[in-house]
């Protein structure tokens, strides 16, 4: 059985790399024949799958509560009204919503169909101040209606973009098969439940119903 377990070891550790490995090690103290390590890695890897589901669903939820503020203010054709490419950033370094929405509406030709193309940053770069006065001073609510009426809307929604930035990390994590056991996966799944809950209890009981997500985290090895 001993012989098994390093034989195991040193085939996973040389598959994965012997430095990724080494991360799970630090963390776990693990040397030898102690399979600790693996195990945090394959909760790691398990963890992270299940968060799949409550990630997509929040992330779904968001950007159409985001379009349905668009629309109200820009009409149904949004991604193509001049006003609201105007509103957007453009920097010349970084990340620029403005790119982003042009090159996605060359390949698409209905709002539908762009929603899903645009980045998950770009739906997060929409909570910035720059579109309270034009935006969400008039529809946060409306979109969001869970939301707390008796804070300020600009607090709401920069509440909204914080929360957006920790799941939007946890997200990228994910995606690039990153180690996530460093933080608390708890709390970042309750903010999940917390920004579909702004837009529908409903939906946001059903999702955690439907998701193995707050299992595997309280499975921790």
């Amino acid at each position: 059985m001993a012989s098994t377990t390093v034989t195991t070891i040193q085939a996973v550790k040389g598959a994965l790399s012997a430095a990724r490995i080494g991360t799970y090690e630090a963390a776990t103290g693990a040397v030898g024949d102690d399979p600790a390590a693996l195990e945090l890695y394959a909760w790691n890897a398990q963890v992270s799958g299940a968060l799949l589901t409550p990630l997509h669903i929040c992330e779904v939820v968001v950007r159409n509560a985001v379009s349905d503020a668009l629309e109200a203010k820009y009409g149904h054709r949004w991604p193509w009204s001049p006003g609201f490419e105007r509103s957007l950033p453009n920097p010349a370094v970084g990340y620029s919503p403005c790119k982003d929405l042009q090159s996605v509406r060359r390949n698409v030709h209905t709002t539908g169909k762009l929603i899903p193309e645009l980045k998950f940053v770009f739906w997060q770069k929409m909570f910035t101040s720059r579109h309270d006065a034009r935006l969400w001073n008039a529809h946060l609510l409306l979109v969001l209606p869970n939301l707390d009426p008796s804070e300020p809307i600009d607090v709401l929604r920069q509440d909204i973009y914080n929360e957006l930035e920790q799941i939007r990390t946890l997200r990228n994590r994910i995606a690039h098969h990153e180690p996530i056991f460093s933080r608390n996966l708890t709390d970042d799944f309750q903010r999940i439940v917390n920004l579909v809950e702004f837009k529908c209890k409903e939906t946001a009981d059903w999702m955690v119903r439907n998701q193995q997500a707050s299992a595997f985290i309280n499975a921790r090895p």
